[in-house]
């Protein structure tokens, strides 16, 4: 089912197909772009912006969604109704989360120079921003908490929550229990492409946001690309992955079952072993078959680790760290003798799991960490959700005469060595008299 690998070849070849991969969900897909396009363009020239939306709503959703913006007694119902041990299980991740990030909340500075000259960087949370939360082929109150929380911190005013209706028409109750918990200010029932245009150009209804952030399906991430420069979004997120690095000592149903963990997600799901060890290799491969026997989403997990899912077996640690750093995994596990060991070597990924009893669902709903990550190579360069996703920073700056006449040389120079008179002039005429 999964497949085996052993030399350098190999792993070249399967980092083209992850790139491909990445590519068709990186808003690259003209058939879905046109898709997408035309949806947006409908809602902007329409006469009555929330019915168009309810319209695709009922063409890709469900034919009768019971709401379109869900009313309070009805969160508060939600909420109220759910099991005291899920809510309490949604406090104590709560808890953690907002743990971790309230360290990343900062403050504005400001300098004061002798010769009266005030600089100042201002930090502003965003005013509203649109939390996207999927509910296709699963729905995940994982991601309200991870989306609003950092929001929440940073200080945003008013926060906006799409979902799409389940398909007998109703809201996700799970959902709507943990909006509740975060302080979630309005929820609508729509999603996709329409979700993401309305929350952009807004609606009677919908407000227009400053900021989209939460994952989606390729439709949504088409959208958020599109859009972006209209709005900020927090990433282009695509399909989820984890590779494992393991050595000889490492238990191969665990490995197993991390790996299957993320490959139930979805059919484009990326799960890779990387191991010095050929023993390893090979429980892991009947383990993976064994433990696939029993999951309710066995289909997803079997196309996703036919066609994204590899073993590779290598000469030594190192050369598992450095195929590590070149793909750049949104999920990276150490399952080896010594962990921490490795945790200078590794520089590209979104987030690490140390340890045999560290796995990845860890961090998707506990431990405190973001679980927005990013994805398809792109942890070279780019981070995970956090507050400063939901703030902006601007800058102050207050001159004497005195101080702009002891600038002015310098600035007028490099003005004009720019061919920019009419800039070196705005200095020249206060330094005249």
């Amino acid at each position: 089912m999964i497949n085996k690998f052993e030399n350098e070849n190999d792993f070249f070849e399967f980092t083209t197909v992850m790139s491909e991969r990445g590519g068709v969900f990186n808003a690259n897909n003209t058939d879905i772009k046109n898709v997408v396009i035309k949806i947006i363009d409908d809602i902007v020239d329409s006469d009555d912006r929330d019915e168009t939306v309810k319209k695709y709503t009922t063409k890709f959703d469900c034919p009768n969604a019971k709401y379109y913006d869900v009313p309070e007694e009805v969160i508060k119902e939600a909420y109220n109704k759910a099991d005291t041990d899920f809510i309490d299980a949604l406090k104590r991740c709560k808890e953690n989360i907002e743990t971790f990030h309230i360290k990343q909340k900062r403050e504005g500075y400001t300098i004061k120079q002798e010769n009266g000259v005030i600089l100042k960087q201002i930090i502003r949370p965003l005013k509203r921003v649109g939390i996207y939360v999927p509910g296709g082929t699963a729905a995940y109150p994982s991601s309200v908490l991870m989306n609003a929380i950092p929001a929440k911190i940073a200080g945003v005013k008013e926060i906006i929550m799409v979902t799409p209706p389940q398909k007998d028409g109703t809201p996700n109750p799970n959902i709507l229990a943990a909006a509740k918990l975060c302080g979630i200010d309005k929820i609508f029932l729509c999603g996709g492409t329409q979700a993401i245009a309305a929350l952009t150009i807004g609606t009677e209804k919908i407000p227009s946001v400053d900021k989209i952030v939460g994952p989606g399906n390729i439709y949504v991430a088409t959208a958020k690309k599109i859009l972006f420069g209209l709005i900020d979004i927090d990433m282009i997120a695509g399909p989820s992955e984890i590779m494992i690095i393991a050595d000889e000592t490492a238990n191969p149903v665990f490995v197993a079952a991390d790996l299957l963990s993320q490959a139930e997600h979805d059919v484009l799901a990326s799960a890779v072993l990387i191991t010095t060890s050929e023993a390893l290799a090979n429980a892991v491969t009947v383990e993976i078959e064994k433990q696939l026997s029993v999951l309710p989403r066995k289909n997803f997990a079997e196309e996703s680790l036919k066609n994204y899912g590899a073993i590779f077996v290598v000469n030594n640690i190192d050369e598992a760290v450095k195929w590590a750093n070149l793909i750049a995994p949104e999920h990276l596990e150490v399952m080896t003798k010594n962990p921490l060991e490795l945790e200078e070597k590794l520089v590209n990924y979104g987030s690490l799991f140390l340890g045999e009893y560290s796995p990845e669902p860890l961090g998707d709903y506990f431990a405190g960490p973001n679980h927005v990550l990013p994805t398809n190579g792109t942890a070279r360069f780019s981070s995970p959700l956090s507050v400063d996703d939901f703030i902006k920073k601007s800058s102050s700056i207050y001159y004497t005469k005195e101080a702009l006449k002891e600038a002015a040389d310098a600035i007028t120079l490099i003005a004009g060595r720019e061919g920019l008179e009419a800039h070196a002039n705005s200095i020249k005429v206060r330094c005249e008299n």
